[in-house]
């Protein structure tokens, strides 16, 4: 038996073989799946109505009206991985319309699945990035008074897009379109076995759920996690006190992203141990929960915009700034390691590091 996935760029809906496809067991589950198909396409559409205004926005102003500082070469990379991933949106927003029936071609098959996991990569290891830069402005305030520039934030940049794409080409690899017998419907759907043997097709699939999960989850968020605890510590043992919106935005950010992210991690790996089982074990759940996780991270990629308006500027008075005021406020370097920098005037170098 061949187990082969399929549907939209995150999804791994299993398929007993490659000329056939599951049906549901019941009316009721027919039903509660045609809703949650309609709930997805709304979804999707707000996601790429907002995703694309909102990031396109941020990019418009901190390319053309604001001055690159290092904060601002983050905050632009973020959203033009949204952004990418947005505009792209429409290709699975067509498929779901018509019943899974793919009509961009093999190569937009492809391709569109590698986009969506290239802006997973590329988010995670931005926010990983991000965390470690306002750790070190804390530990080392000299160091990064005199080192952290623009150049260095472009050249890490440039480091997380080239790794983010590397790990992306499996998604491209293994991502093929395929017509079942008896369906008048075209799918796009990820093909571990690619003519090899059904283990070798279940260990590829096997790999990329546990790479997946610990490469673009448990390791970012352990070191991410790691670097605000020493902030923290820092803050506390040196009884600085901060306000700092931009630091405020990052923390919203991070926390916004995994939170976005961490159900559909779980059910990608529920939905590899119900893929490969005799049973119908956990496959109602999957098929239901899964476009709902996948629905949740799709929103990640539009919600950013707009916490960098609520939180880099207060309630009051954003709407009375303009929309270039706000983006500044909120991307403005914060002071945290200036105001531990100063304590070194009162302090010996050894208190402090």
């Amino acid at each position: 038996m061949e187990n082969i996935t399929t549907a939209f760029p995150f999804f791994d809906i299993t398929l007993l073989d490659d000329t056939t496809v599951n049906t549901t067991d019941s009316y009721d589950e027919e039903i509660v799946l045609h809703i949650v198909d309609y709930f997805s396409l709304v979804i999707y559409s707000l996601a790429f109505l907002l995703g694309t205004i909102g990031n396109g926005l941020v990019i418009w102003f901190t390319i053309f009206r604001m001055k690159k500082t290092v904060n601002v070469i983050w905050f632009l990379n973020l959203a033009i991985a949204d952004f990418v991933f947005t505009l792209f949106l429409p290709l699975s927003i067509i498929y779901l319309a018509n019943n899974f029936y793919w009509i961009f071609g093999n190569f937009m098959c492809k391709l569109n699945s590698m986009v969506a996991f290239l802006n997973l990569y590329a988010s995670v290891f931005l926010l990983t990035a991000i965390s470690v830069d306002r750790c070190a402005s804390v530990i080392f305030p000299v160091w990064c008074q005199n080192h952290r520039t623009p150049r260095m934030a472009l050249r890490v940049v440039m480091a997380v897009w080239i790794l983010a794409f590397i790990l992306s080409l499996p998604y491209f690899i293994f991502r093929d379109t395929l017509k079942p017998k008896h369906y008048e419907i075209l799918l796009c759907y990820n093909n571990f076995k690619r003519g090899e043997s059904d283990d070798i097709g279940i260990s590829r699939h096997k790999a990329t759920v546990i790479f997946r999960f610990f490469a673009a989850f448990i390791i970012p968020f352990s070191i991410i996690v790691t670097s605000y605890s020493v902030i923290a510590f820092r803050i506390q043992r040196n009884h600085m006190t901060t306000s700092s919106k931009p630091f405020k935005v990052i923390i919203a950010v991070i926390i916004t992203f995994f939170l976005c992210w961490l159900p559909y991690h779980i059910f990608s790996i529920l939905e590899f141990h119900s893929a490969y089982r005799d049973d119908d074990y956990l496959s109602e759940e999957v098929h239901i929960g899964f476009p709902l996780t996948t629905s949740l991270a799709f929103m990640n990629s539009c919600v950013n915009p707009f916490l960098y308006v609520f939180i880099g500027r207060d309630f009051k008075d954003k709407f009375g700034k303009s929309i270039q005021s706000i983006f500044e406020k909120a991307f403005n370097e914060d002071s945290v390691h200036k105001d531990l920098k100063s304590k070194t005037k009162s302090t010996s170098t050894s208190q402090i590091l």
